[in-house]
């Protein structure tokens, strides 16, 4: 059996939606439990598929021009053959700063339309997911000793990889380039294991579902810390467990004891449910949202036992925390009237999520984004890795595509061949593939895609002058013109 270890990873991408962005730069470093290197640095770009159109705002950001990708990388199918073959080994634990709510979800919708189980890289033959952000958030938090905590322009606290970077003096050549960030990632490991060894440890245990969920599902308040919570309190706050959340498994309902029940106890599930709305224009001292949030287990969440801080004054002091307040807000949720909150809080859970399944039918969603309707079942799961076992060719995933019980997998086919095997694709294939990408790119006239990218082009031509932002916007220009048809008119509906 391999060998315990730690793969930390950084992407940089097309946009900020893993549902219809695009990975540009992979990089990633091996390391043993000791944070020492094992094997070199991987580096790899991955080539733009022409049906997409990258948001110049996130190219002005790192720099990667999508004619660099193209000239330089790797398309996705021969990337994610070298990520199974030489990344995704036994036991290995992939680590990133906020990988569990980015990276991962990039790379989930990667496997996804490539025909690769989404989930398996991350959890089968051992391995695991953990994410420094959290550590980092719950170190400044419970054991700031030994670390040099930052604050960002307007004083407060900031966790930022570079900030923290150049605070603590440690490697970190360029931001925003996915290898720099993945060394500095490494080096932040080592400071925090170093300076906090019991804290490091304990954190890494519970990454795995059932040693958190043990802290969680006790019956008992919890440190918990989440980007959530609000940053002049270290994003930290002692909750408990009030409910499973019944649409989500392995996750539940944990309730901020900073607030008094009482207010929330007697409201129907139609009024819980408005006060858990989220709206940039709340006032949230006239209405104040209800302190309950969703935790789950398979995210690997910062939690620990309150017995650590209840009697640490300084640690309350740096918290906020009223301790005397916290008990009586406990004793408040715990009592005979809070019996039936639990209940109706998954009721007002229930309105939310029906609301969001409403908004989602209206919105026109594509194929590439429709990972979460569902998992595969074994038998499709069989034929992926029948796929992918020797190296895939056209005519093999034309064989397979019909075999599928999952009408999901037999539409990506069709997208897998034009994207991956363009020069093996039939005439009625490429004809295929050269309407959609009309449709796609120029269906609309003045809204279409094309359209919207080039005048978000020319807005930040007017807003960045500087050398390198006007190059980079030059070259989205052109690419963006490259994927016109010779034969456009203008008049696509």
């Amino acid at each position: 059996m391999a060998q315990p270890t730690l793969f930390f990873y950084d992407l940089e991408t097309s946009g900020l939606h893993p549902d219809s962005a695009r990975i540009m730069q992979f990089a990633g470093q091996r390391v043993d439990y000791q944070l020492n290197k094992v094997g070199e640095a991987f580096n790899f770009l991955i080539q733009l598929n022409e049906d997409v159109l990258p948001d110049p705002s996130a190219i002005l950001v790192h720099g990667i021009a999508p004619q660099q990708t193209i000239l330089e990388g790797l398309t996705e199918a021969e990337f994610l053959r070298e990520f199974y073959a030489s990344i995704v080994t036994e036991n290995t634990t992939f680590v990133g700063y906020n990988n569990i709510r980015f990276d991962d979800e990039f790379m989930r919708f990667l496997n996804f339309r490539n025909l690769y189980d989404p989930y398996a890289w991350a959890w089968e033959q051992g391995r695991s997911r953990w994410d420094l952000l959290d550590v980092v958030r719950i170190t400044r938090a419970l054991r700031p000793e030994g670390i040099n905590w930052p604050l960002d322009s307007d004083a407060k606290p900031t966790n930022r990889l570079e900030s923290l970077a150049q605070a603590n003096k440690l490697n970190h050549i360029s931001a925003h380039d996915a290898l720099s960030d993945v060394e500095a990632t490494i080096d932040l490991a080592r400071l925090i294991k170093l300076k906090q060894p019991k804290l490091f440890e304990y954190l890494f245990s519970i990454r795995v579902k059932d040693k958190a969920a043990q802290v969680i599902d006790n019956q008992q308040p919890f440190i918990y810390t989440s980007r959530h919570y609000s940053s002049a309190n270290l994003n930290t706050t002692l909750a408990i467990k009030v409910a499973p959340n019944l649409s989500t498994p392995g996750s539940f309902l944990v309730y901020d004891l900073r607030f008094d029940p009482t207010p929330w106890l007697k409201l129907s599930p139609e009024q819980l449910a408005d006060s858990w709305r989220f709206r940039f224009d709340r006032d949230l001292e006239a209405n104040p949202l209800l302190p309950v949030k969703t935790i789950k287990l398979n995210r690997c969440p910062a939690v620990a036992p309150s017995e650590i801080i209840r009697s640490d004054p300084e640690t309350l002091k740096r918290l906020n925390l009223d301790m005397a307040a916290i008990d009586q807000h406990l004793k408040t949720i715990k009592s005979r009237d809070a019996q039936e909150f639990a209940g109706r809080l998954n009721e007002a859970l229930e309105i939310l999520n029906q609301e969001q399944s409403a908004r989602q039918q209206k919105r026109k969603t594509t194929l590439d984004a429709r990972l979460y309707e569902g998992f595969y079942n074994d038998h499709d799961r069989k034929m992926l890795l029948e796929l992918h076992a020797a190296k895939e060719s056209a005519s093999k995933v034309r064989d397979l595509r019909d075999k599928f019980s999952d009408h999901r997998l037999a539409q990506l086919c069709s997208f897998y061949l034009a994207r991956n095997f363009k020069r093996e694709l039939s005439e009625s294939e490429r004809s295929g593939w050269d309407k959609y990408l009309r449709r796609h790119l120029l269906g609309g006239g003045d809204n279409s895609r094309l359209a919207l990218y080039f005048k978000q082009i020319a807005d930040l031509a007017q807003e960045r002058t500087d050398a390198r932002s006007q190059v980079l916007l030059e070259d989205l220009k052109l690419y963006g013109e490259s994927l016109i048809p010779a034969d456009y008119t203008g008049e696509e509906d």
